[in-house]
């Protein structure tokens, strides 16, 4: 049977609505600054934006090179890295609203022979304004400053605008159409601490096309969310149907506080979307980059995480079990790797797992006897679904292993 006989799909077809969204990288930025995590290595930092190139990211945040001398050098030997090894991903770096910020930018630029996108960002939000004791007429004028260099400068602008989603129109509409004014090519809306719900999304990114439709020019928009009411998958989402170009994310959803937008999960979402999952090789490769993303910023993948935890693909539930066992009893690996997960295992280099416990059944025990390679003897596979009845949770493979070795045994005695 083909997949469509297999499956019936309820989120219609896709592909057009995911046709040329692109994905930008912040995990070197917005990513580092998750107070739990490691500023990697230059040399893993650049393992990395290699990884990004590889399963087709678009644009990678290099880091703010104003931040200091160590900033600075990360960033150049990145650029300089992306020249060398000719890679496809566009360099970006970000700053404030401020010359001071932009110049170290258009150095770089200069220094590593590559045009860098500038995203300069400002707080824009009323409470934003009220910490920081801004006027809106400063905010203003301290964009058209900021894009006006970087403009003069060569380089293309995006302009970000912090905590967008907490913003009022009036002095969005006046921001984004001075922003157009001097050069901006691109508009980021940023939930800065993820309040936005799909509703909130949908309304601000149509609100934005319109103001750029207005002017009738060619700027696009991004969209950067972040996790704080569990909503930034969900938000990023909402913003491509709702017409955003460019989504931003962190590899793993790393980030402030709770993190961003998972990136990986983007990634397996356009995919899936777009219906090229299967006819790619990338997915190992996107595996291989999450793990490279863990071990540089020291942040372990939690065992429940999609497609990369180390729960993904595995079941100790009997009815799951018997379906997994009775497909791969016949020889179909292929719908055994299926009937219970939406992604393959094996696209990840990876494969089924069934575990044994309290919930299992005796196909959870047949299946992990054929998996380990042993011989399913009489009263073998009730002995060990009996001890694991008994217990509060999963049996280890060592504890499986010795009710196997005592029973064989006790059968040899």
């Amino acid at each position: 049977m083909s997949d469509q006989d297999l499956i019936y799909n309820w989120n219609g077809s896709e592909s057009d609505l995911a046709s040329g969204v692109l994905l930008h990288d912040e995990t070197l930025r917005d990513g580092i600054q998750d107070p739990a995590v490691v500023d990697p290595s230059v040399a893993d930092k650049i393992d990395m934006v290699r990884g990004m190139d590889a399963v087709g990211i678009h644009s990678v945040d290099l880091g703010i090179p104003s931040a200091g001398r160590r900033a600075f050098a990360h960033a150049l030997e990145l650029a300089n890295d992306i020249v060398a090894e000719r890679l496809r991903i566009k360099p970006a770096c970000a700053g404030r609203t401020l010359v001071a910020d932009i110049e170290p930018i258009a150095r770089l630029s200069q220094k590593a022979g590559i045009p860098v996108e500038v995203m300069t960002f400002i707080g824009a939000s009323p409470i934003r304004q009220a910490a920081e004791q801004w006027s809106e007429s400063s905010i203003l004028a301290r964009s058209v400053e900021a894009i006006d260099f970087a403009v003069r400068e060569g380089l293309a602008v995006t302009f970000v605008t912090e905590d967008t989603t907490r913003s009022h129109p009036t002095l969005l509409a006046e921001l984004f159409k001075a922003a157009i004014d001097t050069g901006a090519t691109r508009l980021c809306l940023c939930d800065t601490v993820g309040h936005a719900t799909p509703n909130g999304v949908r309304a601000l990114v149509r609100f934005t096309r319109d103001i750029i439709a207005e002017h009738g020019v060619d700027v696009r928009v991004d969209w950067h969310g972040h996790n704080d009411r569990g909503l930034a998958l969900a938000n990023s989402l909402e913003a491509i149907a709702a017409g955003a170009d460019r989504i931003h994310g962190c590899w793993l959803g790393i980030g402030e506080r709770v993190g961003n937008a998972s990136l990986d999960q983007l990634w397996l979402n356009l995919a899936m979307m777009r219906g090229t999952l299967e006819s790619t090789s990338d997915l190992r490769a996107l595996r291989a980059l999450c793990e490279k993303v863990s071990d540089a910023t020291r942040t372990p993948i939690p065992a429940d995480y999609p497609l990369m935890g180390a729960n993904a693909f595995k079941t100790g539930t009997g009815v799951h079990a018997s379906a997994i066992f009775k497909a791969s009893s016949r020889g179909d690996q292929d719908l055994a790797d299926r009937v219970y997960s939406s992604v393959p295992a094996s696209l990840l280099g990876r494969r089924q797992e069934v575990v044994i416990g309290p919930m299992s059944g005796l196909s959870n025990v047949r299946y992990w006897l054929r998996q380990a390679g042993l011989p399913d003897t009489p009263g073998l596979a009730a002995a060990v679904l009996e001890a694991a009845k008994q217990s509060d949770r999963n049996l280890s493979d060592t504890e499986i292993r010795h009710i196997v070795q005592t029973v064989s045994r006790g059968a040899a005695q």
